[in-house]
């Protein structure tokens, strides 16, 4: 008779609580991102402009969405196998958590050398213009600067084989393609990098806050590399010491950086605005 009863909301939260966790359990664990695979229309509609060897496409099955289907048959045309697949299995397979129906899987991106780079300015016949990624961690960042240096005719992206993000999916689509048209060379160590590349006639332009002079007073007509430090910390102190020269960019607000990518974009297009005069 004396016997407590407990609470019947209590009861009522505890009994709730297996569900909400089966919920979180369901989630798909987040997949490591590969080099190869392309996700979403745009990256593979620039893949296959580019001549990209396709092996696979995984397209939604059932989905009536007519710029897919061609899309798909595109893929087959160019001697790619179609698989289609429940969304789910997408789902599952996508790192950008933005695949649009459709992922493929290429070959892995071919890295030049810097003296491809160079070479490809000299085709051109223009003065080199490069960009320099000092450990880049954020693959939407290096997506982003490479989409940049593509819009503003630069010749090459150099990145370090270690600490920093390689040509992944999440790169691919925020490149918006641009990683189909842009060379990219991933070197072992920066520092030798730049040392190359000054051996060869091109100067190191480093970005920070503190830079010796603002942007416009820097001559980008010439031979230049850009120096892009990484989200966090900027560029390292050695890399630093390497640059030429120390540029800033002017800051009017109350905010004292910019985001990597757009202070890349900055100084690419006064590059392209001192080069056309």
């Amino acid at each position: 008779m004396n016997e407590k009863r407990r609470p019947q909301g209590r009861d009522n939260s505890r009994r709730e609580m297996p569900r909400r966790a089966d919920r979180f359990a369901e989630r798909p664990a987040p997949v490591e991102e590969v080099e190869g695979q392309l996700e979403g229309r745009n990256a593979l509609t620039e893949a296959l402009k580019a001549g990209r060897t396709i092996d696979k496409v995984f397209v939604a099955a059932g989905d009536t969405d007519k710029g897919l289907q061609r899309l798909a048959a595109q893929a087959k045309e160019a001697g790619a196998v179609v698989v289609p697949v429940d969304r789910r299995k997408l789902d599952q397979m996508s790192t950008t958590r933005s695949h649009q129906g459709i992922i493929a899987l290429a070959a892995a991106h071919d890295y030049f050398t810097i003296d491809d780079l160079l070479e490809e300015a000299a085709s051109r016949g223009e003065a080199p213009l490069l960009v320099i990624c000092d450990e880049l961690s954020d693959p939407h960042n290096l997506g982003a600067i490479m989409r940049s240096a593509e819009c503003a005719g630069a010749h090459g992206v150099i990145i370090p084989k270690r600490r920093s993000v390689g040509l992944t999916a999440t790169v691919a689509k925020a490149s918006a393609g641009a990683v189909e048209y842009m060379k990219v060379a991933r070197v072992t160590n920066i520092n030798n990098a730049i040392a190359e590349l000054k051996e060869k006639g091109v100067w190191i332009f480093g970005t920070a806050a503190e830079g010796s002079i603002p942007m416009y007073k820097a001559d980008l007509t010439g031979p230049a590399a850009i120096v892009i430090g990484n989200e966090g910390d900027g560029m390292s102190q050695l890399v630093r010491k390497n640059c030429d020269v120390m540029v800033h960019i002017p800051m009017k607000g109350r905010i004292s950086s910019l985001n990597a990518s757009a202070a890349a974009s900055i100084l690419l297009y006064e590059a392209v605005r001192q080069r056309l005069g």
